[in-house]
């Protein structure tokens, strides 16, 4: 008995170093190198592979926030987050001083196509999917296998934050100001730490609620009306 024990938490282990190595280059090595069309379908085919694989390997429907019982609950709460966001784009497009804070290298210059694939594909399916599933939905239950909820926590922040180095990078190259390279390296550390932290709080609203849907409402929101409120900035 004992012995089987012992391979049940090597086996998981083995499960959460895979993920984290995963995620870790996912992002940073793998995105980069995707033609511009195949983001979205390769990063929700990921999404679809990695619930697959923690279905098979026990994780229950809510350790992943995907327990159809507390719908209502991530509604109500991701909800009433996307509208404090809504409220933060309406007022700094409202006020003259703020709009420059709005500014968007990736969105500058989009036609009302492209910002169009932008907001209804590329980010909801591309972004906000894949990484609701694996760092939201999988990763937390996977690391709580191995690691007290504490670290597990920290440990997942880690990852959001590195996964976000490249990025922030390529937005950066977009910005000629930014190609000094102090300003570019404090400015990758900040992202780094500013996802970590966001990513904490995140998954303190995904406990709270119990679904996935209230993290990836306020992902939505901020992604997508960030997208339309710069390109709305820039309009003016």
């Amino acid at each position: 008995m004992a012995g089987r024990r012992s391979d049940v938490r090597r086996s998981d282990a083995r499960r959460a170093a895979g993920l984290a190595v995963l995620l870790a280059a996912w992002n940073d090595l793998l995105v980069p190198r995707l033609p511009e069309r195949a983001y979205a379908p390769v990063n929700a085919a990921a999404a679809a592979t990695l619930l697959a694989a923690a279905r098979s390997g026990g994780i229950s429907w809510a350790e992943l926030g995907l327990d159809p019982r507390r719908l209502g609950a991530g509604a109500r709460a991701g909800g009433a987050w996307a509208a404090v966001v809504g409220a933060g784009y309406a007022t700094a497009l409202a006020v003259p001083a703020l709009r420059p804070l709005l500014a968007d290298a990736r969105v500058t210059g989009l036609g009302a196509r492209a910002l169009a694939v932008r907001v209804l594909v590329r980010i909801p399916v591309g972004t906000v999917l894949w990484e609701e599933v694996a760092f939201r939905g999988v990763l937390p239950p996977v690391l709580r296998r191995v690691l007290p909820a504490r670290q597990a926590r920290t440990a997942a922040a880690a990852l959001f934050g590195l996964w976000h180095v490249t990025p922030t990078v390529r937005t950066l190259a977009l910005d000629p100001p930014a190609a000094d390279r102090p300003r570019r390296v404090g400015a990758v550390a900040a992202a780094c730490l500013g996802t970590a932290g966001a990513g904490v709080l995140v998954d303190r609203l995904r406990e709270r609620s119990g679904s996935l849907l209230a993290p990836a409402l306020l992902h939505l929101a901020a992604n997508d009306l960030g997208a339309l409120a710069a390109a709305a900035a820039g309009r003016r």
